[in-house]
């Protein structure tokens, strides 16, 4: 009897055993799945996300096409249109292209595209322009510039390699353009509390898991302040010096009558004093057409076509007003460069930006976002003149430094899965022109 005890209880050790063995391996088995599973979960938010860029990528592209066919430099269509990118339904998710509302557009998350162009440009602007960030020194400002020069030759109040090489770990400069924000952090001076603020992820939101919790985007309204730098500053953006319909400017400082005659609302009368004038004075913008003026070869043209008689005091006139210049100020350059780098759209960057250009205090930064919100977009730069404190010469000063159009766009994606809530978020930076849409920088966050 106790023999059977004794292999009822070895039976049952067994079967203990094979229980827990059975169980390990089960629950092997379901973490495994899970993991699978989860992976795959990744793998498909990513694609969601990549969806959500491309369909970004296509409309920013139409639109292009859709304004030169109309010269129309722009229209803000994509920068708020929840229609097209909020929540999109996507095989097994949604995919949402989002960013944040600055100050002036009210917070929260609006479900659209931003520009570069919106951006001060850390690899042109100069230092005048660098100078206007908020909080910045003189020695970072140096620094900057002698990171991305080509020598190493220090600025005053600047570093170069021999500092660098002096740190530990050590390391070079660039010498050459920023390739990203986050180079920004190697630059002597600069912290990571000045660059990022609060924005751990450099994505223009707050996420929850920037102070430990969950990451989840914050919908509140966000100082700008709290993005740092990095929600001012790009090292990517350039437009084409072409016009609204895509077309070659003419350049002032070199066409001929032929050429100058070319653009509506230019007669030959002032095209030959276009030519007279810069035969002693070189264009340094194109606002200085506004003083372009009848001389003694010229006057009596004018004074035809006015039917007064030709005297002295024609001479001197000048023969473009701002009604015209208006007209034509999107033809015109006085640049012979393909692009203009840096170049900052009046239509899109916010007070701080604006406030980086030379003569433009912050209470005129204002009156050009309030223009712009009162009056509609401005469909060129000229139209600046109309904003209320905006002086000729303070607009001849900025007229180089702006655009009314951008090419350079951020497209900030998110997929995700509604089952298991899996979600993987990407980052590109585009130029879109009108034969292709190029990719110019990419990055891809875990969440």
């Amino acid at each position: 009897m106790s023999r059977q005890g004794s292999i009822l209880i070895g039976l049952l050790w067994c079967l203990a055993v094979l229980a827990v063995v059975v169980l390990g391996v089960l629950h092997t088995a379901r973490t495994d799945l899970q993991i699978g599973k989860n992976y795959g979960d990744r793998i498909q938010a990513h694609y969601l996300a990549l969806a959500g860029i491309e369909k970004a990528k296509a409309l920013l592209y139409q639109d292009a096409k859709r304004r030169s066919h109309s010269a129309q430099n722009h229209s803000g269509e994509l920068y708020n249109s929840p229609e097209d990118f909020q929540d999109v339904p996507f095989g097994r998710g949604i995919f949402s292209v989002f960013r944040r509302g600055r100050e002036d557009e009210g917070g929260g998350i609006i479900y659209g595209i931003s520009d570069e162009e919106s951006r001060l440009n850390v690899n042109s602007a100069p230092s005048n322009e660098l100078a206007r960030l908020p909080d910045i020194t003189p020695d970072i400002v140096a620094s900057i510039l002698d990171w991305r020069d080509s020598d190493n030759a220090v600025t005053p109040g600047g570093a170069e390699s021999e500092y660098y090489l002096s740190l530990q770990p050590p390391y070079q400069t660039r010498n050459a353009p920023f390739q990203t924000l986050r180079e920004l952090l190697m630059v002597r001076g600069i912290s990571r509390a000045q660059l990022l603020g609060n924005d751990t992820h450099q994505n223009g939101l707050l996420d929850s898991n920037d102070e430990g919790g969950k990451s989840v985007f914050v919908n509140e309204k966000i100082s700008d302040s709290d993005l740092g730098w990095a929600g001012i500053l790009t090292v990517n953006s350039f437009v084409n010096n072409v016009n609204a319909a895509g077309q070659n400017r003419v350049n002032i400082q070199s066409a001929d009558e032929s050429a100058l005659t070319g653009i509506p609302g230019i007669s030959p009368e002032i095209a030959r004093a276009i030519i007279s004038y810069r035969g002693q004075n070189r264009f340094q913008s194109i606002a200085d057409l506004l003083d372009v003026t009848a001389t003694a070869d010229t006057n009596s043209d004018f004074g035809s076509r006015s039917g007064t008689t030709q005297n002295s005091a024609a001479s001197g006139r000048r023969v473009i007003d701002e009604d015209l210049f208006k007209d034509i100020a999107d033809d015109v350059t006085v640049d012979s460069n393909s692009s203009q780098p840096g170049a900052i759209n009046i239509n899109t960057a916010s007070l701080d930006v604006l406030a980086c250009l030379p003569g433009v205090e912050r209470e005129l930064a204002q009156a050009i976002i309030s223009y712009r919100k009162s009056s509609g977009f401005f469909p060129g730069i000229a139209q600046l003149l109309d904003v209320s404190g905006m002086t000729r010469e303070e607009f001849k000063q900025i007229a180089p430094l702006i655009t009314a159009r951008s090419e350079t766009f951020r497209i900030l994606s998110e997929g995700k899965i509604n089952s298991s809530g899996v979600r993987q978020r990407m980052q590109m930076v585009v130029h879109v022109g009108l034969d292709e849409v190029k990719t110019l920088s990419c990055r891809e966050d875990d969440l």
